[in-house]
């Protein structure tokens, strides 16, 4: 901040003007951003140098200029130089008796100026000048940035008040408005509150010491009211618009997820399915393989058994054309006799070998004939045992698919139960937060209406306060005589502090008001969280009925596809613990909300207990006012007595002068 001081010194050499030593080090020490000059007597070059160097002047949030003894020219230099300012928040111009000049500057400051949120302008006496009073109030009409107007003691009437109820009517951004210790009166008022009709930005409208009469006090109040409610109304439904954007979304999200976990569960479910048909197939491949390989070792082996009946067809034929050729060589050995005996021997010898032999044949092929028939025992044997084992697991299907259709019917029946448990905590919890939101709604409207009494019986308090002050200061006035001058300052300190004292109080009040439409804003919520909860309640019911649905679909989607139902039914009781855990997150979100019923309750308790408090200090200051009262007129009955005594010492001196004096023994000889 040093350059600011430089480039004021260096503007002032410029100007041939020396620098005042007050607002130099005020510029090179400035305090959080905020340079206060307040009671500083400003020069025109000065002023001339601050309207030069605040344009591009380092960022200064705050601005104070209060008591400074401004002329015209600098109100108009200070505010030309402000008018391009954009880092400035606050402008304080109190106690400057600015007149036409400075409310056309004024003008010009608000037509231009876009940073400037609030404004001072208190004791500065420009409702007196009302051309300059429309300027200012043509300026005030075209700024929408302004958030905060002090114009306490300005003797605005009731011309003004119209004026700058026509420029509220088109303002869009003014908040608060200080019209206290005016000259309003009834019109003025009435303007006032009738541009309210077309104003929803102006929450904060003081008009105390104004002759206003009170049923316009009590609708403009009203008006603002509305106002408050209406902006926070607004205030409401924008976060309600954004949080049921973020929940919609989420859901959006969990639809997606969901519908993305069910297509991968779908895939898993078909793959799982083609590798199940898949290994299916092969098993049925190699059992009609294994089949296959049965029929035709069967049909092999009764090939096998033709051809060893006909094999046994031959040797029989063969023994029989044996035996004839037996019987022949009979004959012949009989007819040969006795030349071939030895032929004959050889021969019977060689059929008999023959003959053993074909036995021995014989004997084989039929134990082989045994041993095929055993083995097609065997193999007949193994097939009946297939054909059991087929019809075992033929019988294991349809037990399994017996057992996972009691299972379903169990699931729904558990799913139906799990339902009207939920829909009687439901109930029950609704009933109970019904009757908590009740309770404490009765709560708040006992509350305000004690508060309402409290502040009408201050307000009762302050207003004979006000009448017996004034009646103090009359009497006051036509009495003092010779201490005149310190009575007006005891009375200027007098009046500063009570309106101090009147401003905490107000202050005050605002706040408690403040707090009241706090909490009934947070009933208010409450009670929309109640609703959303309900409707949540809603949706989930019909989600259960739309889970009931898909269990249906999913039910017949078993009985069409037997080998799918282990999976659906696995998926089907993923999907109820998923809803048994949002259903217990619900319940402890509404858990949640009873906690939250149970701390506004506390805040309630302690805001009864903090408006207690504020009251018993209000009637502490009350009573602190009437002792200064008192002590006032003590002051003031034993001023009337020095004033008897010093009159009557007068006279006395008086007197003993005449009487020793030569005109005094003279009258007194005659």
């Amino acid at each position: 901040m040093e350059q600011l001081g430089r480039e004021y010194a260096r503007l002032c050499a410029a100007a041939g003007a020396a620098p005042q030593e007050a607002v130099l080090r005020r510029l090179r020490g400035p305090e959080g951003g905020r340079l206060d000059l307040a009671a500083q007597s400003l020069s025109l070059p000065t002023c001339s140098a601050l309207g030069r160097l605040l344009p591009g002047a380092a960022p200064l949030a705050a601005l104070a200029l209060g008591d400074c003894g401004l002329s015209e020219e600098g109100v108009r230099l200070l505010l030309n130089g402000l008018c391009t300012n954009t880092t400035v928040k606050s402008l304080d111009l109190k106690g400057n008796n600015m007149r036409t000049m400075g409310a056309e500057a004024l003008g010009k400051l608000l037509r231009q100026n876009k940073s400037i949120r609030s404004l001072t302008l208190e004791w500065n006496s420009l409702g007196m000048w009302e051309e300059g009073f429309s300027f200012f109030c043509q300026g005030l009409r075209a700024n929408n940035f302004l958030q905060r107007l002090d114009l306490r003691n300005n003797q605005i009437n009731h011309q003004g008040a119209g004026e700058l109820a026509m420029a509220l009517t088109q303002n869009t951004s003014l908040q608060e408005l200080d019209l206290r210790w005016n000259n309003i009166g009834l019109l003025g008022g009435r303007a006032l509150l009738n541009c309210l009709h077309s104003n929803k930005t102006l929450k904060r409208l003081e008009l105390a010491g104004n002759n206003v009469p009170g049923d316009i006090l009590k609708a403009v109040e009203q008006a603002l009211d509305h106002n408050q409610d209406r902006e926070a109304i607004l205030n409401e439904a924008q976060n309600q618009v954004n949080i049921l954007s973020k929940e919609v979304l989420s859901l959006k999200d969990e639809k997606n997820k969901q519908f993305m976990d069910f297509v991968d569960t779908v895939d898993k479910q078909k793959e799982e399915r083609a590798r199940s048909e898949k290994m299916s197939a092969a098993r049925v491949s190699q059992l009609q393989e294994a089949l296959d390989e049965q029929y035709s070792i069967m049909n092999s082996l009764k090939t096998k058994l033709q051809m060893t009946e006909a094999a046994l067809a031959l040797s029989e034929q063969k023994v029989h054309t044996l035996g004839e050729l037996l019987s022949a060589m009979k004959q012949e050995q009989n007819s040969v006799a006795e030349c071939h005996f030895r032929e004959l021997q050889q021969q019977k010898q060689e059929g008999a070998d023959r003959e053993s032999k074909l036995l021995h044949d014989l004997s084989a092929a039929s134990e082989k004939n045994l041993l095929l028939r055993n083995q097609v025992d065997e193999l007949e044997r193994k097939c009946k045992v297939q054909q059991d084992q087929l019809f075992q697991v033929k019988q294991d299907l349809t037990n399994t698919t017996a057992e996972l259709k009691l299972r379903a019917v169990e699931a729904e029946e558990r799913l139906e139960m799990e339902k009207r448990r939920f829909k009687q905590s439901l109930e029950d919890m609704e009933s109970l937060r019904v009757k908590e939101v009740d309770r404490v709604a009765q709560q708040m409207e006992v509350t305000e209406r004690s508060m309402h009494d409290r502040i009408q019986r201050l307000e009762a308090i302050r207003i004979s306060l006000d009448e017996e002050l004034s009646q103090v200061k009359a009497a006051a006035l036509a009495e003092r005589g010779r201490a005149e001058e310190e009575l007006i300052k005891v009375r200027s300190q007098a009046r500063l502090e009570e309106q101090q004292r009147l401003e905490h109080l107000e202050e005050k009040l605002r706040l408690m008001t403040e707090s009241r439409d706090e909490a009934q804003n947070c009933c208010l919520k409450q009670k929309e969280m109640v609703a959303e909860a309900q409707a949540k309640a809603k949706q989930l019911s019909l989600y259960a009925d739309g889970l009931k649905r898909r269990l249906e679909e999913l039910q017949q989607y078993m009985d069409r596809k037997e080998e799918e139902k282990v999976t659906e039914l696995n998926k089907v009781k993923v999907e109820l613990q998923e809803q048994i855990g949002h259903l217990e997150a619900e319940r402890t979100a509404q858990d949640g909300l009873r906690e939250k019923i149970a701390a506004l309750e506390r805040q309630l308790k302690a805001l009864s207990s903090n408006h207690r408090e504020a009251l018993l200090d209000k009637e502490g200051e009350v009573s602190l006012l009437l002792e200064k009262l008192r002590m006032k007129e003590a002051e003031i009955s034993r001023m009337r007595e020095e004033e008897a005594q010093r009159a009557s010492f007068l006279q006395n001196a008086i007197m003993a002068y005449v009487q020793g004096s030569p005109l005094g023994t003279h009258s007194s000889r005659k």
